[in-house]
């Protein structure tokens, strides 16, 4: 293994996430520890940039309905644009100069997940490059898949070698996918696992998008709160085959379609005949809370301390609300209140991800991903 950084570091992470919500920009620096793969990371500025309501449609659409080669292309260099710009926003908000920022790395945005066969994200490096006269590390899940592995969750790393505590803890994401990463006491990779638990906020999000167009999302989980959840709907949907298969697995956009959800929200009114919108979004929340539960249950022998959210499903309080009760006597924890802000942690794992590429380091956790071993992730485009 390669040593890490001798001096400070400051990469620029960059996500555009499941839940179609926008880009989430980080600026790191990452101060060398006392091991050589565990640096130390100063969350410098993170900015948020939403996509417009056009952009947004036009991104589910190239993963729910096949289209022009000229569409995807076009797409990737306008995501591209978009990631760029983020980038120089953030870096704006540092205060640092350009010239000071070491590289970018950006995961970019799913299109297509097919795990272990294929994965593609859009958000092309050269526009980014070109945008912040910066070296761009991009396409961190390619070099996984073709090793074998399921490209994702990429974000353990992170989770084992910063995020660690003194007892089994329990990382879980909710973001459009739901995610959960085992780490052992002091951490480290080796006992680490991850994998996705099922839906995060994407059913929720779809749902109530579809319920009340006005709306990005439940904010505050006003609509869940005054709902009632189907428990039938809610128990049959757990039976998919995806809930049972064991780890390591991953899913996405390509599982929880918009005819999944259209078909989810059938079932809601087919099984109760007084079911109103707002019990729609309750099941909804119940699935994506008892689905992370049943993850637990079924597949985490560990003896885990405390479980610490992050992600736009931790901001829900019908959704947080229902994990309490059903990981108690286990705590619940916000990311936040442990570390920094949890909106920005993927982000910053994967600005991590770039620093391990910049040292030669892997950055993929075979029993996370199933990989034949461990990668060196990513490519780079000069600046």
């Amino acid at each position: 293994m390669n040593a890490g950084a001798a001096r400070p570091l400051v990469l620029v992470g960059l996500m555009s996430g499941t839940s179609h919500d926008g880009i989430s920009a980080a600026v790191v620096r990452f101060v060398p520890g006392a091991r050589d793969d565990r640096p130390m990371p100063e969350l410098l500025a993170f900015v948020q940039q939403a996509y417009d309501d056009a952009f947004r449609a036009r991104l589910l659409s190239a993963i729910a309905t096949p289209t022009h080669p000229g569409d995807y292309t076009r797409l990737d260099f306008e995501l591209g644009e978009r990631l760029g710009a983020a980038a120089v926003a953030a870096i704006a908000e540092s205060g640092l100069a350009r010239d000071e920022v070491d590289a970018i790395a950006s995961h970019g945005h799913t299109v297509w997940h097919d795990a272990p066969r294929a994965t593609w994200q859009f958000g092309q490096p050269a526009a980014i490059a070109e945008r912040t006269g910066r070296p761009v590390i991009a396409d961190f899940r390619t070099r996984d898949v073709a090793a074998g592995g399921q490209g994702a969750p990429l974000v353990p790393i992170a989770d084992a070698l910063l995020f660690a505590g003194p007892d089994w803890r329990a990382l879980q994401n909710i973001g459009g996918i739901g995610n959960v990463t085992l780490v052992p006491p002091g951490g480290g990779v080796s006992g680490t696992r991850a994998f996705d638990t099922g839906p995060g906020v994407g059913i929720i999000d779809a749902v109530v998008r579809a319920l009340h167009p006005d709306l990005p999302y439940d904010v505050d989980g006003a609509l869940a709160l005054r709902g009632r959840a189907i428990a039938s709907v809610v128990d049959e949907s757990l039976m998919h085959p995806y809930f049972s298969a064991p780890p390591p697995k991953s899913t996405g956009r390509e599982l929880f379609t918009p005819a999944y959800v259209a078909d989810f929200m059938a079932r809601c009114r087919a099984a109760s005949a007084d079911c109103r919108d707002v019990d729609i979004v309750a099941t909804a929340v119940e699935l994506t809370a008892r689905s992370i539960a049943l993850a637990f249950e079924r597949f985490i022998p560990e003896p885990v301390a405390e479980l610490i959210i992050s992600g736009g499903g931790s901001r829900n309080p019908a959704l947080v609300r229902r994990l309490e009760a059903l990981m108690a006597p286990r705590p619940v924890r916000q990311f936040d209140d442990v570390f920094f802000d949890g909106d920005a942690k993927e982000a910053v794992a994967f600005a991590f991800l770039g620093w391990l590429h910049l040292c030669g380091l892997p950055g993929n956790v075979p029993a996370c991903t199933g990989a034949r071993g461990p990668r060196v992730l990513g490519t780079l485009t000069p600046a």
